[in-house]
């Protein structure tokens, strides 16, 4: 088998960079590069992608062994037909590793050719950090990094208005361009960049806020043979999704005349308002995902298809979104019910191997976000708790003890919160754990304990799952709450 670089296939030719992906990860290469590989191939976009390592350890080493190059199989099932395309992605021209070759970062800065940054890095990834400074190479966190990054942009071009950026960054948090924005101003000030440099950024730059739908298992470890065997050359990077696409982003004619998706056949929709279709999606769509990873994994699934089909965990799962999250959104009940459907449909994708501990990454964060919000909603609707997401939230907080029946748990998360609910756990104590994990409000945004029934409710349910496991355990609790 031939080694994957552009010399074997015959892509010597790079396109200009006109896009800095943050984040090199199945989700970004799977989406990103696709999307903007579909618009080169439709309209001659012509725009080359340098990709920016965002942590310490990544896989831009990999990707620069491939010349950028990498394999997208994309499965489904849509109105009936099976989907199965298999797409050489070879629009990435570089991938920059900050941490080691930060020279390399701030040239890409300087690129003349360079309109758009995206960014995926995780929902933890936006957040301020108030020890990065403007002289660490590079600062820690995504958010200085850009400042750092967009800084060296003006001084390069003098403060050129037409150098500005279109900045996307695809974080699944609300609000993500705003929230992106408010902290670089943050660090403009708290750095003393100066006025100048403030006034390019705000009138120069441009922030979209978006919404990202598409399911990437990733690397399909289990299926590699078969995989590999529909290639002629050697790939350590393929990556699989499922067929379906949505991309919604907040703009206005300018942001289509710039990206004209509209001319391909993609699901991108640059709307004025992109909150109907967030909420939806991520309450719905994700909220299911984050609330069946703990939950799942305990009982002993292994993939979300598993999950959906388990009866047991089917049904569960079935409820937790047609029962409890539906009933918290203010939204055509026909519409929700039939988008929560066709969810359903791409959680049974039969082409799909959607393994759970691909998607405990950031476990904490992600409920706070995507599930927290209809438990409490419920709970402020009808004077009670919702059975089912409430002991989803007791089955995360029993899945950070670390191990489950002598086995460790695939856990994924800033190493402190680890730390925190390891410490927590060793008193075995049902009501101290619960207590003290539900009070942190830098987890969730509030004091949890202050929930009515909140934390006697956890406490039971920790109890249950500890002495008789998750089936008996949530009957047992469901006929106390």
């Amino acid at each position: 088998m031939k080694k994957l670089n552009r010399s074997n296939k015959g892509l010597e030719n790079k396109l200009p960079i006109k896009i800095a992906q943050f984040g090199e990860g199945n989700f970004l290469r799977a989406f990103i590069g696709y999307a903007f590989q579909e618009l080169n191939k439709t309209v001659n976009f012509n725009a080359g992608i340098a990709v920016v390592q965002p942590i310490d350890k990544g896989l831009v080493k990999m990707l620069n062994d491939q010349d950028g190059l990498y394999t997208l199989f994309m499965k489904g099932v849509k109105k009936g037909k099976e989907i199965q395309d298999i797409e050489l992605i070879s629009n990435i021209v570089k991938a920059i590793d900050p941490y080691s070759n930060f020279k390399d970062y701030l040239s890409l800065a300087r690129e003349e050719s360079l309109e758009f940054i995206i960014s995926n890095t995780t929902e933890a990834g936006i957040a301020y950090v108030d020890s990065d400074t403007p002289l660490m190479q590079p600062p820690s966190s995504f958010p200085a990094k850009l400042t750092v990054f967009l800084y060296e942009r003006f001084k390069h071009f003098k403060g050129d208005k037409n150098k500005g950026l279109t900045i996307i960054p695809c974080e699944l948090i609300n609000h993500n361009s705003e929230t992106l924005k408010e902290i670089i101003l943050n660090y403009v000030s708290d750095w003393n960049l100066g006025d100048d440099f403030k006034n390019w950024l705000l009138v120069s730059n441009s922030f979209h806020s978006t919404l990202v739908d598409r399911i990437v298992p990733g690397y399909p470890k289990a299926e590699i043979e078969a995989y590999n065997a529909q290639l002629d050359y050697d790939d350590n990077l393929i990556v699989s999704a499922e067929a379906f696409l949505l991309w919604v982003i907040e703009g206005g004619d300018d942001l289509k005349a710039k990206l004209p998706f509209d001319k391909t056949a993609l699901d991108v929709k640059i709307v004025n308002d992109m909150q109907p279709y967030r909420t939806r999606k991520v309450r719905i769509l994700n909220g299911a995902h984050t609330a069946m990873v703990p939950f799942s994994l305990l009982y002993g699934n292994k993939t979300v298809k598993q999950s959906v089909d388990n009866l047991f965990t089917g049904e569960f799962i079935n409820k937790v979104v047609f029962d409890e999250i539906i009933d918290t959104l203010d939204m055509n009940k026909a519409e929700l019910i039939s988008f929560a459907d066709e969810v359903f449909d791409r959680f049974r994708n039969p082409f799909i191997i959607h393994n759970l501990s691909s998607i405990a990454l950031n476990s904490i964060s992600k409920f706070k976000v995507r599930v927290l919000p209809s438990l409490l909603e419920y709970e402020n609707k009808h004077k009670k708790l919702p059975t089912h997401l409430t002991f989803a939230l007791a089955c995360l907080i029993r899945f950070y003890k670390g191990t489950w029946k002598g086995n460790s748990l695939p856990i994924q998360d800033n190493q402190d919160i680890v730390a925190y609910f390891s410490e927590t756990w060793k008193s075995n104590n049902f009501n101290e754990v619960a207590i003290n994990i539900l009070s942190q409000e830098n987890y969730w945004g509030e004091d949890l304990t202050k929930i009515k029934n909140l934390a006697s409710s956890i406490a039971l349910a920790l109890k249950e799952i500890e002495e008789n496991g998750i089936e008996k355990g949530f009957e047992n609790y469901s006929k106390t709450y």
